[in-house]
């Protein structure tokens, strides 16, 4: 049963997305590096500053996160129902058991940071362990646990760092623009250095912003997939996901917007209803993801039958 339910739940598919994800970063990331040497700035310089900044988003972005957004880890005995519920999905998924962390806010979400499994961390907000049954925690929490297996934290962490330098860089040329060019009295060759800086970060950040939508998207119906496999209820999942999307239209705005920036990593969007992040979902829409996992159900409702 476990070796059934771990070939159907293997997604090759994510994985080969994650991969031409990172490659075409990687394309779009050496044309910035190049544009910035062509403008007069000192290679050595922009080596060192992306080396730190890389090295901040790959050990730190999770800790700067979870501090942002209020999250505190907690024991077993602080929590035992959560702490139970993910030991259980850890020996089935033969999965080091991550840190567990609780945000305390009425909006209903979990998400999963870290850049390896090793060290993970899953997190559930307090309005979501009061709402749902033990199950449909279950199926969320396998959800979190699935972002961990498939490693795809760690590849949306590395991807939002080309887009975040492309913005740093972009600001810096914008209010700064003397520091790429050579100060007060450049010539012409030096404005268009600038200029060239400035529109291919531009262009960096516009692809980085849309190919993590896309992966981000794919992502998540890769998690519910997996949440299914590993529980065998994809209904429990479907379940939690009407009641966390037709809640969080009553949340507060001032709890949304404090979560707004990590919107990516959770569950269901964190957004209010009037963010122009709207217009760029990094989730599929609640319909398809109900009717993927209705499909699932059937999926394993006929393994299960001819088992």
């Amino acid at each position: 049963m476990a070796s059934a339910r771990s070939k159907f739940g293997k997604d090759t598919a994510l994985q080969v997305r994650m991969m031409f994800t990172m490659f075409l970063l990687g394309l779009v990331y050496v044309v910035l590096i190049g544009a910035l040497i062509a403008a007069g700035s000192g290679a050595a310089t922009i080596a060192v500053i992306a080396g730190v900044l890389l090295l901040v988003q790959l050990f730190a972005s999770d800790k700067i996160a979870l501090a942002a957004l209020g999250a505190k880890e907690v024991s077993p005995e602080e929590a035992p129902e959560l702490h139970g519920i993910i030991e259980r999905l850890c020996v089935q998924a033969d999965l080091p058991k991550p840190r567990v962390c609780v945000m305390n806010t009425r909006m209903p979400n979990a998400f999963a940071m870290g850049r390896s499994q090793k060290s993970a961390t899953v997190c559930a907000t307090t309005g979501l362990m009061g709402m749902l049954d033990t199950h449909e925690l279950e199926g969320v929490m396998a959800h979190e646990l699935t972002h961990v297996i498939n490693r795809d934290v760690m590849v949306m962490t590395l991807a939002s760092f080309f887009a975040t330098l492309a913005a740093m860089i972009l600001q810096f040329a914008f209010f700064f623009g003397g520091g790429f060019g050579g100060g007060y009295g450049r010539n012409r060759e030096q404005e268009a250095g600038i200029m060239m800086i400035m529109l291919v970060s531009i262009l960096v950040y516009a692809v980085s912003f849309l190919l993590l939508q896309a992966l981000s998207r794919y992502r998540e119906f890769a998690a519910d997939r997996g949440s299914a496999v590993l529980t065998g209820r994809p209904s429990a999942l479907a379940s939690a996901l009407m009641k966390i999307s037709g809640t969080m239209e009553r949340i507060p705005s001032q709890d949304m917007r404090r979560a707004e920036g990590m919107s990516a990593f959770f569950i269901v969007p964190a957004r209010t209803k009037k963010s122009l992040m709207n217009l760029f979902s990094d989730h599929p829409s609640l319909e398809k993801r109900l009717a993927a996992l209705s499909r699932l159900e059937s999926q394993l409702q006929g393994t299960g039958s001819q088992s």
